[in-house]
């Protein structure tokens, strides 16, 4: 129970966190008689999953031109968005350079991207002011574009169906397969369920797949890679944790001719985070608050802080006047170097993207290492399959390539950096400056870290909701009809809550959740699980997230 402290009650979210239902996502069964055969299956259709599969491909075509004796591939993407792109949520400031390697033959111009980084500022905002800070290296995007993911994503997917990849949008996967120590298969996540999980109208039952490879592409806390690595046992030097992006997307009147980061204010000094604001074309400007899950205020709502921001005279006089067209939100891997799995491949399987915690949180990207590591895994993939062996021992050359890549190295430069914010943000600030002065080497080892559910939370009674004015700032309900959610009212609950939530961890994740999923009712907490977007913040500091039917959830457009 909570322990009453001070003016406030005190409460660590791990205590009552439900354990992964290992005995759903990893199933020690022979697949169904009428298993769907294919070669390689990457179970998520994200930058990573959709890089993957399009080398794969060209390496297969290649081979063939060339007189190799491999043969067709049967390639498999199962995306659980209804369409490609529909649950693709970034900033987003890409890097270009893995796309330029994956598409040789594309211009800059050809790319799908919607335009160069040109003018850039960061500040130091104050409830009321802004003070400009100089550009820190790390953050700087000479030579980058500003994208929309979900654009991206949907672009990548034409480029793989042209290569003959099967693209299977509308199928989360439920399971992993397995014989002994290997993957050797998925089962999706059945449709048409009622509330109490029978069959209803419209059912559509589980369906296996089989394949020598399976390469998670779940994006962030993918629940099958969080049970394949219990299962096996592959740990890594430090907790993976996280942070919580809640972004909007406005049509303005008043044009932004610079990309901005912002630090400080609406955040107390103890929580790590920033914002920042896009120009995503002349009329589209895209802006978010990002922070980290270990803040200790349990009142603190990412959701609520956003609507607070942008009432601060930086984004107001870009947005007044503008219409909110989308918003949505999504958990970041932040743990970096240290949190990265010790292995990212195993017996038929391997690990790509943010499941595997490539983000770099101080340059904020991700998705050019994405890319990278679909890449990567897919001539790791070619090589066990042209030498019979996609075992374990054959696949190893997959997390030995990450290993040696640019990933990595970019990791370790700034592997104490976000763990050094633990201090708090000054502190924090000035451990950074010397990391980045010393290419890492300042503070050397390693920063000790617990997972964000095991950060105590204190309940101080100073909390004041802000009343939304439907105009510039908006409540939840208003937020998720933006994230396009078309999840069914009567699909049963795919979220797994522990027993005898206590009132003050139910105030919590009311305030935790984005897409008000979680309410209180007396001391009661009510699961409102259709609003769910998938973001996956309850997943890491409560309740389970676990696959359910396709198409349910956002569907982004431009995000």
């Amino acid at each position: 129970m909570a322990e009453r402290i001070g003016t406030g009650a005190k409460v660590t979210p791990l205590n009552h966190q439900p354990e992964l239902p290992m005995d759903r996502l990893i199933r020690a069964e022979a697949p169904d008689q009428e298993a769907v055969p294919m070669d390689v299956l990457f179970v998520g259709g994200g930058p990573a999953g959709l890089a993957g599969a399009i080398e794969l491909a060209r390496l297969v075509q290649r081979d063939a031109e060339e007189g190799g004796e491999l043969g067709t591939l049967e390639i498999g993407v199962l995306e659980k968005s209804a369409e490609l792109g529909e649950h693709a949520l970034s900033g987003a400031v890409v890097n270009p350079g893995p796309f330029r390697e994956l598409f040789p033959d594309l211009s800059d111009d050809d790319l799908p991207f919607r335009r160069p980084v040109g003018n850039e500022a960061v500040y130091l905002l104050r409830e009321k002011g802004a003070v400009r800070l100089p550009t820190p290296p790390t953050m700087k995007n000479h030579g980058n574009f500003v994208a929309s993911i979900c654009e991206v994503v949907r672009w990548m997917g034409e480029r793989a169906e042209e290569l003959g990849v099967n693209v299977f949008p509308g199928f989360p996967v439920d399971s992993l397969l397995v014989e002994e120590e290997r993957v050797i298969g998925v089962r999706t996540a059945p449709a048409g369920l009622d509330r109490s999980g029978n069959p209803g109208s419209g059912y559509t039952p589980a369906m296996d797949l089989t394949g020598r490879v399976t390469v998670l592409a779940e994006g962030t806390r993918g629940p099958l890679t969080m049970a394949y690595r219990e299962w096996q046992k592959i740990g890594a030097a430090s907790p993976q944790i996280y942070a919580l992006g809640v972004k909007e997307l406005w049509e303005v009147k008043t044009p932004l001719d610079r990309v901005i980061h912002t630090m400080g204010w609406p955040l107390p000094n103890d929580a790590f985070g920033g914002s920042f604001m896009y120009p995503m074309g002349d009329d589209l400007v895209a802006l978010g608050l990002v922070v980290g899950l270990d803040y200790r205020d349990a009142r603190l709502d990412v959701h609520e802080l956003l609507q607070r921001m942008k009432l601060h005279p930086l984004f107001r006089i870009h947005l007044e006047g503008g219409e909110l067209v989308e918003w949505g939100a999504k958990t970041i891997p932040e743990g970096g170097y240290h949190a990265v799995p010790e292995r990212r491949h195993g017996d038929g399987v391997v690990m790509v993207g943010d499941a595997a915690g490539f983000v770099d949180v101080p340059s904020l990207k991700g998705i050019h290492y994405a890319v990278q590591s679909g890449i990567l895994a897919a001539r790791a993939i070619f090589k066990a399959i042209k030498n019979g062996d996609t075992s374990e021992a054959g696949l190893r050359s997959y997390t030995e390539a990450i290993d040696d890549s640019f990933i990595m190295k970019d990791l370790y430069k700034t592997r104490n950096m976000r763990p050094a914010f633990k201090d708090g943000f000054y502190r924090g600030g000035m451990k950074a400056g010397l990391m980045t002065v010393t290419g890492g080497a300042f503070p050397g080892g390693r920063i000790d870290l617990e997972e964000d559910a095991a950060e105590p939370r204190v309940l101080d009674g100073s909390h004041v909701p802000l009343v939304p004015d439907g105009k510039l700032t908006f409540s939840k309900v208003d937020a998720v009809f933006k994230s396009g959610n078309k999840t069914r009212d009567d699909i049963p609950s795919h979220l797994v809550v522990g027993d005898g939530v206590p009132p003050e961890l139910a105030e919590f994740y009311v305030h935790v959740c984005p897409a008000g999923v979680y309410e209180k009712e007396g001391d009661e907490l009510v699961v409102n699980a259709p609003n769910c977007i998938d973001c996956k913040a309850t997943d890491i500091l409560g309740p389970r997230w676990t696959p359910r039917e396709g198409g349910s959830g956002p569907a982004y457009r431009r995000m």
